[in-house]
């Protein structure tokens, strides 16, 4: 291919409004409600402990919604742009739709459902696809497997090596998130301050007043185009 020497790396940050426009409910919709669950009931550690039948159903309904998703043109675009840039995507969404739609470099901040995890030993993990997981389903040591997913609460693994990513970014890209889940929301400050900060989102966000945002005010599916022509005339065509 001819761009593959001295590739630009695009970090991209994407949150929940790149999801829904594949028919994936938010955790923020309805008030804090989801399908009239209490969030806090199906994704906090207090929840878990007060009725593990209710989350584990939950999220094995979430499994099921996943596997009749399709990823969108967001997440198309996201994975094309790997023929022009180095793209790692840094992402708050717990579903597979980047790695569905061709991406190749998938941190999950907040784990994936397509995985699940001893709640007595977090380093045993397992590939569970769109399965459910049951009350009884058990790791190897006899504890209860539980999502592999962050929930409230708990930290967030991955957010160092999220950071590291950020600051060797040449170019971020924000999509479709609200910029006010921390310490996901923290990461623009590890953007080099001279490099282009793009952000894509249908509504306003809540941004540094320190950073010079580039703002593409569209949904994910059709700001992710205006932002590959945006990106090979600047760095490729010119």
């Amino acid at each position: 291919m001819p761009y593959q020497l001295n590739m630009k790396k695009l970090v991209v940050l994407t949150g929940s409004g790149i999801s829904s426009e594949s028919g994936l409910k938010t955790f923020r919709e309805s008030g804090g409600l989801w399908e009239n669950y209490d969030v806090m009931e199906v994704a906090s550690p207090a929840g878990w402990d007060r009725n593990k039948e209710v989350v584990l159903r939950f999220y094995n309904d979430r499994r099921a919604q996943l596997r009749n998703a399709s990823p969108n043109d967001g997440h198309k675009g996201l994975a094309d742009l790997e023929k022009y840039f180095d793209v790692q995507i840094i992402t708050q969404n717990v579903d597979d739709l980047h790695e569905r739609a061709g991406s190749s470099k998938v941190l999950h901040l907040h784990g994936i459902l397509t995985r699940a995890r001893s709640t007595g030993d977090p380093d045993m993990t397992y590939d569970i696809g769109y399965g459910p997981i049951n009350p009884g389903d058990t790791c190897e040591k006899g504890y209860q497997l539980r999502p592999d997913i962050v929930w409230f609460g708990e930290p967030v693994p991955a957010i160092e090596e999220a950071a590291t990513l950020t600051a060797s970014a040449d170019i971020f890209a924000v999509i479709g998130t609200s910029m006010v889940v921390y310490p996901a929301a923290g990461l623009i400050d590890y953007v080099p301050k001279k490099n282009p900060v793009f952000l894509i989102d249908p509504n306003d966000v809540a941004i540094p007043i320190y950073r010079h945002i580039q703002f593409i005010r569209d949904k994910a599916g059709t700001g992710v185009s205006v932002l590959k022509e945006r990106l090979l005339k600047e760095y490729l065509l010119s």
